[in-house]
């Protein structure tokens, strides 16, 4: 497949197969959800979406573990896997997807720069996949172009295809 992957092509996937999503956004602030629902039939395939942006609140409502903070970062690998199992856990989806990061113009430091991003996406059959992204810009082209890859890793698990690292 070419070209974008909308919210169009993961409602009609997800439609085909008889599954459900949920997302857990921090950076992206809603973009995932809304994306899925512009679509006309969305609501018979996503069913939660959580705007996490807040630690307190990924720790309450997704069960993110405080020690992961304080270990790795809000934006790490670690906790774009905790959001999108803890997504999946309480949805009860299919897959959940996550997205942790810094839109900027502020907030990055030397090892995570404004624009680096974790995208995570759990299922509840196969393996929890957690990528790491890096677009540096203006605050809504990052979360569109986040938005756009977390859509594009959840078409690929569809798909059968692995992750592009």
């Amino acid at each position: 497949m070419s070209g974008p992957v909308s919210g169009q092509v993961i409602v009609q996937l997800l439609t085909e197969r008889g599954e459900w999503m949920a997302s857990a956004e921090s950076c992206t602030g809603g973009t995932i959800a809304s994306r899925i629902t512009d679509v006309s039939g969305s609501s018979r395939v996503f069913g939660h979406g959580w705007v996490t942006y807040a630690n307190e609140a990924k720790q309450q409502h997704l069960g993110v573990p405080a020690e992961l903070f304080e270990k790795h970062g809000a934006v790490s690998e670690e906790v774009a896997r905790a959001m999108a199992e803890g997504a999946l856990r309480a949805s009860g989806a299919d897959h959940a997807l996550s997205v942790t990061g810094i839109a900027g113009p502020t907030g990055g430091t030397e090892e995570k720069p404004v624009g680096t991003v974790w995208i995570g996406l759990a299922s509840k059959t196969g393996e929890t996949w957690a990528v790491k992204r890096f677009y540096p810009g203006m605050r809504d082209r990052f979360k569109l172009l986040t938005s756009q890859a977390a859509l594009d890793l959840l078409r690929r698990r569809l798909c059968g295809l692995t992750p592009r690292s």
